[in-house]
């Protein structure tokens, strides 16, 4: 009875034995990888910016009245010194000729004045008339010199308001809409302009940049590595449907003050325009060229992570399929990519897939990505 007891106690033990499962190994994740190496890269700044009016107008009345006549066609371009309205002009016509009429009558009384002095200078000395007629002869001259001063400047005040009844285009540029026509009152010095004159040709484009980035390209426009046009870095512009402007402007290097909630200043490139495609308030971006680099090492923007200090690092795989976290410093994109700086070499595999699911020192199984994988397809 032992030994069958013996037996049977064997027996069950084999049997739990047998039903343990055999140590499972965990799968090696696999990642796609992209291959670093050294590209010549055409090197640009790109900066968003809003199109801004070389000159604009606001053509206010300078005098009151009722337009009798408009004088242009809206949306159309106007030459420095085009009659654009014309105002009611008799009341100022009249006023005008009133003062004229007063100013012969000071120079008349003057005139009277002065010969009467003339009279008395001969008679004072022959003890004709007093001293006090004299005295009384002399200030009565001088008083009528002052009239006629006073009514000389009446005139030109006058003429001046008669004037302003034409209204005229200040500088060139193309006439927007307006809502006055002929037969609305306008008051002098109104505050809503009857109509807005805007250049066109050349216009400003507007960008914020960064001061430190500021420093970079003055340093670089120095050395020449930056391209020019003329004696200023050249610039082109990126339309608001993604295509490229036709015309190469020079970027103005001249703000002088950094605001200090952003730490940022605005830039202003002076683009051609003689096509008028170029608008106020449009949109777009510019582009500065800054050469190249010809050893440039470009990685996939979404192979870049950013540590809750928001320093950036990649997945870097070794020769033994061992990950590595690598700090890098990044420069400028380049359309999908970074341009890395400094953390990384030639030859180095960065991962780009599969990052969610690997820590450092683990160990994976790399891939070369294809296009899909990059995004290209």
């Amino acid at each position: 009875m032992a030994l069958l007891g013996g037996t049977m106690l064997l027996g069950t033990t084999f049997l739990a034995g047998c039903q343990k499962k055999a140590p499972h190994k965990a799968a090696v994740q696999e990642v796609a990888v992209v291959t670093l190496h050294k590209q010549n890269v055409p090197m640009e700044t790109s900066l968003p910016g809003r199109v801004e009016a070389y000159e604009q107008a606001q053509i206010r009345p300078q005098v009151g009245g009722v337009l009798v006549e408009r004088m242009f066609e809206e949306g159309k371009d106007v030459k420095a010194g085009q009659q654009l309205f014309q105002i009611y002009i008799a009341p100022f016509q009249a006023a005008y000729d009133q003062a004229r009429g007063r100013l012969m009558e000071a120079q008349a009384s003057a005139i009277r004045a002065h010969a009467q002095l003339r009279r008395y200078q001969s008679l004072v000395g022959a003890r004709a008339v007093s001293r006090q007629e004299y005295d009384d002869a002399l200030a009565t001259a001088r008083q009528a010199d002052a009239e006629v001063v006073q009514s000389q400047a009446a005139v030109e005040s006058a003429q001046v308001n008669l004037n302003y009844t034409h209204v005229y285009a200040p500088i060139d540029g193309r006439i927007g809409r307006t809502l006055y026509t002929a037969g609305m009152l306008v008051t002098a010095n109104q505050s809503d302009a009857i109509a807005v004159v805007t250049r066109l040709d050349p216009i400003y484009v507007d960008v914020n940049l960064a001061a430190e980035d500021m420093i970079r390209l003055r340093r670089e426009l120095a050395s020449g590595q930056l391209e020019r046009k003329g004696s200023d870095a050249a610039v082109t512009v990126e339309l608001p449907d993604g295509s490229l402007y036709g015309h190469t402007g020079q970027l103005e290097l001249s703000e002088v003050t950094v605001d200090p909630a952003t730490g940022t200043l605005v830039l202003r490139g002076v683009m051609p325009n003689p096509d008028k495609l170029l608008l106020p308030g449009m949109f777009v971006h510019a582009h500065i060229k800054e050469g190249s680099d010809p050893n440039a090492l470009l990685v996939p923007q979404l192979a870049v992570q950013r540590t809750h200090k928001a320093e950036p690092y990649v997945m870097v795989v070794d020769k033994q399929n061992h990950v590595h976290l690598r700090m890098v410093t990044v420069g400028q994109t380049i359309g999908a990519n970074w341009h890395v700086l400094h953390g990384l070499s030639e030859g180095e595999a960065v991962v780009i897939s599969g990052l969610q699911k690997i820590r450092a020192e683990g160990t994976v199984k790399p891939h070369e990505a294809d296009k899909a994988e990059l995004g290209l397809e």
